[in-house]
């Protein structure tokens, strides 16, 4: 199957895309600063980042649709500045936006399509055939685009990105607005590129779509890179195996969540607090406790406790019932006495308006430990750490227009 099994992929013995101090800006806005990374043969490799982040300014430059600002960037082993047009040719690009001709057949966009890299008509017909076939439109071939289904339009760019036999696959959020059913169906034949050996670049903001199709990616913030790696590797490194999720009554989470937002000395959190005439006054104890570097002002709570924290202060409740109250903790507990006893009980404690999380290598013994406390939370939840925790503890939760 010619169309997807490229016998050659120029640079195999290096980088496809190689950047180093690349840089991007628009008169004084810096959109990219000085990144570097390596894109090796037959992998797919993912830029991860909020809104505003660089990534589709990166993903331009590689397409070289957008000239390069300053720095080192090579494409397929070529210069884009002297070799765009010769790079193009061997690039596969599947856009956010839909780009086909609804007016023409499924087939017809792949014709047209092949004729723009000047590809004889037999050949554009064999490798539409074979193309149409790996994304299961063979039996809409002579049906017009307009009424295709979501899904089916994607799989269409797909194979419209692939009439060329391109070495280099770009795709920037591939399956944005798609059903489950449809992005699952995307994520299979994107895997059976990669098991071909198509290089693939992507940008998501759907973690699971990164942990399932990526090798390895960068996350983006503020125009730089601030981490590199697998999946795996990102999770182990910056969160801990698994994440416990608690949810307090409500008036009981907005105290915490201001006494929380005060010690971190953040004048701006993502949710107002409640206003005192909402919620019982609480007293906003800090006492020792840290934040993480670098929480201040990115809309996060994130606290630790220090290592001479006052356990013992914990020993004496446990085995012993809290009295039941409407607050979901001890009665005559301030905020800070409740965030103290959250943080007593794991590695790492993000408080955010509607839930608190608990960050841990045990789910379960930390949720025990929480019990025993004396706390009586509406709901817990155990879950395992994702890329997606990895992302917010970078990136932040403020929302980036």
């Amino acid at each position: 199957m010619t169309a997807l099994s490229p016998t050659h992929r120029p640079g195999a013995d290096g980088a496809v895309v190689h950047a180093r101090g690349l840089s991007k800006r628009f008169g004084a806005l810096t959109a990219v600063d000085a990144v570097d990374f390596d894109v090796a043969p037959g992998e797919a490799f993912g830029f991860l980042g909020p809104n505003g982040a660089g990534k589709t300014s990166t993903m331009r430059m590689i397409g070289c649709v957008s000239p390069v600002t300053e720095g080192t960037l090579r494409v397929l082993g070529m210069d884009p500045a002297t070799a765009g047009p010769r790079i193009r040719a061997r690039l596969g690009v599947v856009p956010q936006e839909n780009t086909l001709d609804n007016e023409l057949t499924v087939a017809e966009n792949l014709l047209i399509h092949g004729r723009y890299f000047d590809l004889p008509r037999g050949l554009i017909r064999q490798r539409a055939a074979e193309l149409l076939d790996f994304v299961q439109l063979t039996e809409r071939a002579k049906d017009e685009v307009e009424p295709l289904s979501g899904g089916m339009k994607r799989r269409l760019t797909i194979a419209r990105a692939l009439i060329n036999e391109p070495d280099l696959l770009l795709l920037d959020e591939p399956t944005t607005g798609l059903d489950p059913q449809a992005r699952h169906l995307l994520w299979d034949r994107l895997y059976r590129l990669k098991q071909r050996g198509v290089t693939l670049v992507l940008t998501t903001h759907y973690m699971d779509e990164a942990e399932q199709l990526c090798d390895r990616l960068v996350v983006m913030d503020r125009a730089r890179i601030v981490a590199e790696g697998s999946p795996r590797e990102l999770i182990d490194r910056y969160v801990t195996r698994e994440v416990l999720e608690l949810r307090f009554p409500a008036e009981t989470q907005a105290a915490l969540y201001t006494e929380a937002v005060a010690a971190s000395e953040d004048t701006e959190p993502d949710v107002a607090p409640l206003t005192p005439h909402e919620v019982e006054p609480v007293s906003a104890v800090v006492g020792p406790y840290a934040l993480e570097s670098g929480t201040a002002g990115s809309g996060r709570a994130d606290v630790r406790a220090p290592d001479n924290g006052p356990e013992s202060r914990w020993a004496a409740l446990d085995g012993t019932t809290a009295g039941e109250t409407a607050t979901g903790v001890p009665e005559g507990w301030s905020a800070g006495e409740l965030r103290s006893a959250l943080e007593g009980s794991s590695e790492r404690v993000e408080i955010l308006p509607d839930r608190t999380l608990l960050y841990t290598s045990d789910g379960e013994a930390s949720a025990a430990a929480v019990h025993e406390r004396g706390l009586r939370p509406d709901s817990v939840l155990v879950r395992r750490s994702t890329l997606e925790d990895v992302f917010l503890r970078l990136t932040g939760r403020r929302l980036i227009d």
